[in-house]
């Protein structure tokens, strides 16, 4: 069966990593499994598609706590919680780190292969979605620094004429400059032009 991502299971209890590891390998997941947030934390390397099967309680540091510190360092992978018994605010609090599901212990194999399907799915759009920025962010560093100065003005919607005045050459110009920043960022259009814009972020 082939490989449908790879799920990190975080648990202290050795029965329920066992399970959960045995069932996501029959139905074509790759898992890998700890005890505890400390060792994923130092030992995980961070892979995609995935995401992170993550028990709420467990000693020293909790799953709120790995979830926050993973935040921290800018790790994306999606984090399904799994808990035999957990606090309304504990709940509440790992939803708003961006949690994207929960599941309470005992739960079904359907209710665990649609929240994992679902979680790496989404990491699959988060991976695809920072491949496509990179790639215009290297567009964007082959532009000079004067393409870079008449990208950012046609942006904002000044025409041709009102640019060439505005960086003091002609039209001509701005002309050639702008077919440049069209043909290296490999847009089609004035539109493409301002979605790309706002992938970089420059605002």
């Amino acid at each position: 069966m082939s490989d449908l991502g790879h799920i990190y299971i975080v648990d202290d209890d050795a029965s329920m990593r066992s399970s959960l590891s045995r069932m996501l390998t029959n139905y074509g997941y790759t898992a890998e499994v700890y005890e505890r947030a400390e060792d994923f934390l130092d030992q995980s390397i961070p892979v995609s598609p995935a995401a992170i099967l993550l028990d709420m309680r467990m000693p020293t540091m909790t799953g709120v706590d790995l979830q926050k510190r993973l935040n921290e360092l800018g790790r994306q992978t999606p984090i399904i919680f799994i808990s035999g018994e957990s606090m309304p605010h504990e709940i509440v609090t790992s939803m708003k780190q961006g949690a994207i599901d929960f599941l309470f212990k005992p739960f079904n194999l359907d209710d665990l292969l649609i929240a994992v399907a679902n979680a790496v799915n989404q990491d699959k759009l988060i991976f695809e979605s920072l491949a496509q920025s990179l790639t215009v962010k290297q567009r964007y560093d082959s532009l000079t620094p004067r393409e870079k100065e008449v990208f950012a003005l046609l942006v904002e919607g000044l025409m041709n004429k009102d640019i060439a005045v505005a960086l003091g050459t002609t039209d001509a110009t701005i002309k050639v400059h702008k077919s440049r920043v069209m043909d290296k960022m490999r847009a089609e259009s004035l539109q493409d032009l301002v979605r790309l814009y706002a992938l970089l972020g420059l605002d």
